[in-house]
């Protein structure tokens, strides 16, 4: 898919493959419930049906494909000699291994398949607008999985949590797959949004002892990590400096005046790993523009803005500042008109990575560098 195409529905799309991840908080309710829950029960698919990571075909991005969604760049941006960047290429090549968030919007079945065509080509720009702000620090895996239709997300029910396991078995295959192909020494970028995030999360959890030593750092955006009932299991700290190694990275974008009730309203009921209760008052925030652990940030190397007629894309340098405060990352300065997809309470979900496009680049950098 050509670039100019990408740059015509990435911001359209980004709106439709969120509710994927949010649409219970966002919008909730029974009429939301009954039009967005799948047809029927899950369904156990056979054995042999997920994908075969071993072959290219069940990939968006590695390093053999031919034109990598993930090696797009806006039309601005000039890599790592750019003025932002200002840090020298690490000392080794890394690994990004980056899940995408949901795509599929259909209700005919809890799990999409991963040859559905719109589904497919919705994840490939996600990796164009999002994984691709790591490229010029390591080469980024991207796998196709069977995520949960957006409907799994309503409902707390049986079917919804064997979606979600089912869309993390092929997580978690892809990930040996990986780990299998990438050299043993090779340190590690991690990286996802939404309901990739959410897979990440569990990911972590369970694979700390194989990222020890070799995680870079963590990008688990735009789904709430309670300090408390989440993080301890993780196994690694928020990232409290910039130079930092082996911690993580995690926000959600708001403006002001903001009104997260609507996504902590359901997430205060549930418990976290840890069976402790999950509180609004203990989220994490990591600032992109500071990468510290609520930071104050006003230098912002890039936020990646849409041209008017949606058919190519800029960076527009220091207009979005940022801060902390009280779990959100709220945003400061001039917001330019990124598209009319702001949420409810003013939730900037659908832009999390777009805001802090070039400061992600920049982040992913420094970090590499300080791994020598």
């Amino acid at each position: 898919m050509c670039a100019r195409r990408f740059l015509t529905l990435i911001f359209i799309l980004i709106l439709l493959a969120v509710a994927g991840g949010f649409a219970l908080f966002q919008f909730g309710g029974q009429v939301l419930v009954k039009q967005a829950t799948p047809v029927g029960h899950y369904q156990e698919p056979p054995k042999s049906s997920g994908p075969d990571y071993s072959q290219l075909a069940s990939w968006i991005a590695r390093p053999e494909i031919r034109n990598n969604p993930s090696e797009w760049a806006p039309e601005t941006y000039v890599g790592r000699q750019d003025r932002y960047l200002g840090y020298p290429p690490p000392p080794v090549r890394m690994a990004t291994f980056y899940i995408h968030p949901t795509t599929y919007l259909e209700r005919d079945q809890w799990n999409a398949p991963v040859d559905d065509p719109q589904s497919r080509d919705r994840a490939e720009l996600f990796v164009r607008s999002q994984a691709s702000a790591f490229a010029d620090t390591a080469n980024v895996w991207a796998p196709r999985y069977r995520q949960a239709a957006y409907g799994a997300f309503l409902l707390d029910s049986k079917d919804s949590k064997a979606a979600l396991d089912l869309a993390y078995s092929d997580v978690s295959r892809a990930f040996d797959e990986f780990l299998k192909q990438v050299p043993a020494n090779e340190p590690l970028i991690l990286a996802g949004h939404s309901q990739g995030a959410l897979h990440l999360m569990r990911l972590i959890e369970e694979r700390k002892d194989q990222l020890k030593g070799r995680l870079v750092a963590a990008y688990i955006v735009g789904w709430p990590i309670s300090t408390k009932a989440d993080l301890p299991s993780l196994g690694f700290p928020p990232c409290r400096n910039p130079d930092q190694t082996a911690c993580i990275l995690s926000w959600m974008s708001f403006a002001e005046p903001a009104n997260p009730s609507l996504i902590f309203g359901e997430w205060e009921k549930t418990k976290g790993p840890t069976g402790v209760g999950r509180d609004r008052n203990a989220i994490l925030c990591v600032n992109p523009l500071t990468g510290t652990e609520g930071g104050v940030g006003l230098d912002n190397p890039g936020t990646l803005v849409p041209e008017n007629n949606f058919a190519s894309a800029k960076l527009l340098a220091d207009k979005v500042g940022a801060h902390c405060d009280k779990g959100l990352l709220m945003l400061d300065g001039e917001i330019p008109n990124l598209g009319p997809f702001v949420l409810p309470g003013n939730n900037y979900h659908v832009y999390d990575y777009a805001l802090f496009w070039g400061a992600v680049a920049r982040d992913a950098m420094r970090r590499a560098a300080a791994w020598r």
